[in-house]
């Protein structure tokens, strides 16, 4: 790691990461050429690197992999929780390989190059975390030109001119533009993915999109229940028109007290329904603001599929899949709402339930599958209310 002040890239460099302190962190590009500037974080899964890419939760971000194999095996058009990837690029230790395994359709370096999504390889991944652990998630730009013509000036001069998150919603950016209903299965190897369910006597879910996985309707369909899905920003009047058993809040990405300037009124209405709802990472921190807790940003945040969480309720530890920048403060929770889950990393809360009517929350991913079935009991324990 260099001071700005070292402009010169090193002989073969093709790639550059330069953070708002200054640091200036050299690398071999690959991927897309051009830069990109948002918040600089680090993810600890050693699997799921297309998966987390392409979740929406991670826009405006640069993920830093912190296990050194990504790409070997190739990327597909089955791993994906969106059409695009919503990261804005990703640091890796080891140079990306050409894929090995039965089920790619391309390597890692083309996925990224197709999708306008910039890599930056050989990077001590190791020291940069540590960086963001001590120091909190910087801002910075990921930079890729393949003649190694970088201005570091200027792209100091704006990753310290980008706002940082805090502050900023996002989920109008990626969420849905109109409604749809969900028809996808669940994924069998040798099968793909299967087509969910067309029964009107199933329990109907009403889904609003901030920037939604697709496994989340994935399980929510194998769970019992059919899915519709509703722009980040429909009314009261518009879920309602569409006569829902219950309620899912999706994950997002930006800060939820940006996007609960619109989701908040609504999510109080949809409360006094008395209808059960279920949000899941940006849809817990919104129940948790419609209630009246508060919500910070992180120091680091906790990105990664291997977290554990305890459950209150009988002490069971879950492995969990993490992927959030802001918390809901469990000391700020109203009386009639009770902590459900905590984060063994740091105390954080990790999930709430109402005690007046039928709603719940999680701050991790469920549907990830890291346990990889120790979650899934949430999405029966939706649909057993719907039916109830």
């Amino acid at each position: 790691m260099a001071d700005a002040t070292q402009t010169p890239a090193p002989q073969g460099a093709t790639g550059v990461l330069v953070l708002a302190d200054g640091t200036v962190i050299w690398g071999k590009g690959f991927g897309a050429e051009g830069q990109a500037v948002g918040e600089v974080c680090f993810n600890t899964a050693m699997t799921g690197y297309q998966e987390v890419m392409t979740d929406p939760s991670y826009a405006s971000q640069i993920i830093t992999f912190t296990f050194p194999h990504i790409g070997n095996v190739g990327a597909n058009y089955e791993d994906l929780e969106a059409d695009n990837p919503f990261a804005l690029g990703c640091i890796v230790r080891q140079d990306v390989t050409e894929p090995s395994n039965f089920r790619a359709v391309q390597s890692f370096d083309a996925w990224m190059r197709a999708n306008g999504r910039i890599g930056l390889a050989g990077v001590d991944t190791r020291a940069l975390t540590r960086k963001i652990r001590e120091a909190g998630a910087p801002n910075g730009v990921i930079a890729h030109n393949a003649k190694g013509d970088f201005d570091i000036e200027a792209l100091l001069a704006e990753a310290r001119a980008w706002p940082g998150l805090e502050g900023m919603d996002l989920a109008k950016e990626v969420s849905c533009h109109q409604m749809y209903r969900w028809s996808g299965g669940r994924w069998k190897l040798g099968a793909g993915y299967g087509e969910a369910e067309e029964d009107e006597s199933r329990p109907h879910v009403v889904a609003i999109d901030y920037g939604s996985k697709r496994n989340i309707f994935r399980n929510l369909a194998d769970a019992g229940a059919r899915v519709t899905v509703l722009p980040a920003t429909s009314t009261y009047d518009e879920v309602m028109a569409h006569h829902p058993d219950g309620i899912f809040l999706s994950n997002g990405p930006g800060d939820p007290a940006a996007t609960g300037t619109y989701a908040v009124p609504v999510i109080r209405q949809l409360l006094e329904t008395k209808k059960p709802l279920f949000g899941i990472c940006l849809g817990h921190q919104l129940l948790g603001l419609a209630v009246g807790a508060t919500t910070t940003k992180m120091h680091q945040g906790h990105r990664g599929a291997n977290h554990p969480v305890k459950r209150l309720e009988d002490g069971r530890v879950e492995i969990t899949s993490m992927n959030h920048g802001f918390a809901v403060e469990a000391e700020t929770l109203p009386d009639n709402a009770r902590p459900t889950h905590i984060s063994l990393f740091d105390g954080s809360l990790a999930g709430l339930e109402l005690t007046d009517r039928p709603a719940f929350s999680v701050q991790y991913h469920p549907e990830a599958s890291p346990g990889p079935q120790d979650s899934t009991y949430l999405f029966e324990k939706f649909v057993d209310q719907l039916q109830k």
